[in-house]
């Protein structure tokens, strides 16, 4: 039986890059994700095969990068000036997190950097990867008026930590939690980390 949209869903899952099997996220042996469906909480490949579940069912879904994180774009690769990122210790690799154009949350990636500019990748970490997550449903139950309102499960927020592709304007900032991430993404909205927080 199919999960009805609107429903919460508490899940384990694990995350793994299709093309090498290195695990990149898991939350195996600490408290289920919970979001509600159809709400664009999680990515929208991993969220179709979901809804086909039911309450304690488990599987085994292969995302194409173009319903996880979209294909790499050589072209979101952007120099800045360094100057904009004053107080931040860089370093080549390290995410930072920013506000784009629209006042969206975005993240970009240090590739590199010199005295005067910074080179910053707006391509999610994940994106260009096939995905292969196990799931295991742990509950399904129905959204609660307060839930379905603010989009929130049980009242506790989630980080905005998947961002999409705009500008990174002068509030980028280093972000201490190193979760990784499989959330939503788009040009103009940040999406939820994939773990309890």
């Amino acid at each position: 039986m199919a999960i009805e949209q609107n429903s919460v869903v508490s899940m384990h899952y694990e995350l793994k890059d299709v093309q090498n099997g290195e695990v990149l996220d898991s939350n195996l042996g600490s408290a289920p994700l919970s979001f509600i469906l159809g709400k664009g909480h999680i990515i929208s490949g991993l969220e179709a095969e979901i809804a086909k579940l039911a309450e304690g069912e488990d599987a085994e879904i292969t995302v194409a990068a173009a319903d996880a994180y979209g294909e790499y774009d050589a072209e979101a690769i952007q120099t800045l000036p360094k100057e904009q990122f004053a107080g931040i210790e860089l370093f080549e690799g390290m995410t930072l997190y920013g506000q784009g154009e629209h006042g969206q949350t975005v993240q970009v990636t240090v590739k590199s950097f010199d005295d005067e500019n910074v080179d910053v990748d707006f391509n999610h970490p994940l994106a260009g990867k096939d995905l292969a997550f196990a799931v295991s449903i742990a509950e399904v139950r129905e959204a609660t008026a307060d839930e379905l309102a603010t989009g929130v499960v049980g009242g506790s927020s989630a980080g905005g930590c998947c961002g999409g592709t705009g500008g990174c304007g002068s509030h980028t900032h280093s972000h201490d939690d190193e979760d990784e991430c499989c959330g939503s993404h788009g040009k103009d909205h940040g999406g939820s980390c994939c773990g309890a927080h």
